[in-house]
């Protein structure tokens, strides 16, 4: 009889409430310079009227609303008529009319990732408090990174915490250092290396800054030594590289539940997808949180890499190397036998290993895997990085089968040789069942990564892409059927 994954009651679904605000441009530049005119035009009496109004209606949504369309009125100063004098009122309205509510989870909230958190303080015996990482998608089918934060108890029942009523972006910072090598190495993956690259990089140090990069590129563009065309296409390659490495700062004081990811570079400006976050012990004994996730820009996609020590601030770099060209990439929790190992997609059907000596490049992969089960015909891969047991990697993966249904099964891998495959189930755990079938994209459940507690695994799935849930399996009797 096919072992079964236990679903539990919980239900993860959007909420449409939850907004964010962001800059909001109407056109081209003549388009925005009338909007601005006729804001300016209104009467102090009228236009003091109207900014009560808004104050009103939206100041309870978000934290700090008077500073945020303060800050989007001075994003627009530059179409401000010559010596114009606005008042601290006519500031703060001209702010909201270049601001706009985004709802970040509004069509979905899935594809979810569970980890351990790095605060274990004040838990009674046999308890872990987690959080939970979610692929959340709204208007234009943009997706961003949310989380949950919660308790399993001693007897594995599972609590969420409260949610809060807002979110927050974080503050952005581009990285303050950029490796010139490493910098060069990627450029020279992207094929994009040529005599302007090479004019540019010699005048910089072997560590430079993003401001450095920018004055080099702005000498040179003041020179017109290249040709205007391919100097143009060049130098923007270059900083798009430069800015799709960056840092994310968010409040300590807030929840994690406030905390939204949202793409900022833009190679990301169609969405971040499914991250995979991992708690990854380093050889020194320090626990870093790794997660993988795919950057998309309509047309193309990034591999890229998030690393954090506390959920608080987030370091986000570029992943370097032709074996991630991909999606789909899950990091082991360590290292084995001195190398960093990941698990990744290649060609969209078989399950790949790879191997690096270095966390942010991997060059080549091997197939592990390929579809032998009537359930997976279609595709395989792994469901998040696998989970350490003395037996061996405890490996969620996914299939594809008829009808374009998605399952989750689990195999077993070799500790020291992970390449080696002990054990697989024969049949999926977890299939989408009749109140799982529907959605944005039907008939599929897919996970970024459970965890083991009290001897249970616990994994939290997507449903259709569209809301999430958990189930779980002993893992004793798992390892049992793996085994056999």
């Amino acid at each position: 009889m096919p072992l079964e994954a236990k679903r539990r009651s919980i239900i993860i679904e959007s909420q449409h409430s939850r907004v964010i605000t962001r800059p909001y441009m109407h056109g081209p530049e003549n388009r925005v310079k009338k909007v601005i005119n006729r804001v300016l035009n209104l009467p102090e009496e009228e236009a003091v009227e109207l900014l009560d109004y808004i104050l009103q209606e939206f100041a309870d949504r978000h934290r700090n609303f008077r500073e945020t369309i303060e800050k989007h009125c001075t994003g627009i100063e530059k179409y401000l008529p010559a010596n114009a004098a606005l008042s601290d009122e006519r500031r703060l309205l001209l702010g909201a009319y270049f601001t706009m509510e985004y709802s970040v989870e509004s069509a979905a909230l899935f594809n979810p990732s569970m980890v351990e958190h790095p605060d274990q303080s004040g838990l009674s015996l046999g308890a872990m408090r987690f959080i939970m990482s979610f692929r959340a998608t709204g208007e234009g089918h943009i997706s961003s990174i949310e989380f949950r934060s919660g308790i399993i108890d001693e007897e594995n029942n599972i609590f969420f915490d409260p949610i809060s009523d807002f979110l927050e972006t974080a503050q952005v910072q581009l990285n303050t250092k950029y490796d010139r090598r490493l910098f060069l190495l990627k450029l020279n993956e992207m094929a994009t290396c040529n005599e302007i690259t090479d004019f540019v990089l010699e005048q910089l140090p072997s560590e430079f800054s993003f401001k450095e990069l920018k004055e080099k590129i702005s000498q040179l563009e003041n020179q017109k030594r290249f040709p205007e065309k391919k100097q143009k296409e060049t130098v923007d390659i270059m900083l798009w590289l430069a800015r799709s490495n960056y840092e994310l700062i968010f409040q300590t004081e807030h929840q994690i539940s406030e905390r939204v990811i949202y793409p900022v570079s833009e190679n990301e400006s169609r969405g971040i997808e499914d991250a995979r976050f991992v708690r990854f012990t380093d050889d020194n004994g320090q626990d870093t949180y790794y997660a993988t996730y795919t950057a998309y820009n309509g047309f193309k996609i990034l591999p890229q890499l998030i690393e954090t020590k506390d959920f608080v601030n987030f370091k986000i770099i570029t992943l370097n190397g032709e074996a991630v060209q991909n999606k789909g990439m899950a990091l082991f929790p360590r290292k084995i036998n001195g190398q960093y190992v990941m698990l990744s997609r290649q060609d969209g059907e078989n399950n790949h290993m790879m191997f690096s000596d270095h966390l942010h490049f991997w060059q080549k992969s091997f197939v592990v895997q390929e579809p032998s089960r009537p359930w997976e015909f279609i595709q395989i891969g792994n469901c998040g990085s696998p989970l350490e047991t003395r037996e061996g990697w405890l490996l969620l993966t996914h299939g594809v089968g008829p009808m374009r249904t998605y399952g989750i099964s689990v195999e077993l891998l070799d500790l020291e040789d992970p390449k080696k495959i002990i054990g697989r189930l024969k049949d999926p755990i977890l299939l989408p069942d009749r109140n799982e079938r529907e959605g944005y994209v039907p008939n599929v459940v897919y996970s970024c990564g459970g965890l083991i507690h009290n001897d249970e695994l616990i994994i939290p799935y997507g449903m259709s892409d569209i809301k999430s849930g958990i189930a779980t399996v002993p893992v004793r009797e798992l390892l049992s059927r793996l085994l056999s």
